[in-house]
């Protein structure tokens, strides 16, 4: 499989921020300016969004993402999630959040 420019473009930022601690501290400050040096051209921020880059290396911490809230009216369900809607009990369709580095139970009993 071949990254696209957008996937390449983002490893490329990755991999300098893991190689360069005043890089990553940027990033995470400034985003859209530091990106835009490193990349030596301007980039195309939607109107109304913002860029933000999380330090998420210290191994020593369990870091979880708090996705958006989907918009089940305006959502391509895949067919599983078509199965369980078509069940008719109301229920919105799991949400599934796991963790970016630490794949073992955390809240079980």
């Amino acid at each position: 499989m071949e990254l696209t420019t957008e996937q390449k473009a983002l490893e490329s930022i990755v991999k300098k921020a893991w190689d360069d601690p005043v890089f990553k501290d940027n990033l995470i400050k400034s985003p859209v300016e530091t990106i835009e040096n490193f990349l030596d051209h301007p980039i195309h921020v939607p109107e109304g969004k913002k860029i933000a880059f999380v330090d998420q290396s210290n191994s020593s911490t369990i870091y979880f993402n708090i996705p958006a809230e989907p918009d089940i009216d305006d959502m391509e369900l895949n067919e599983e999630q078509l199965d369980i809607i078509s069940g008719g009990d109301g229920n919105t369709p799991p949400i599934i959040v796991t963790t970016s580095n630490y794949q073992a139970k955390i809240f079980s009993a």
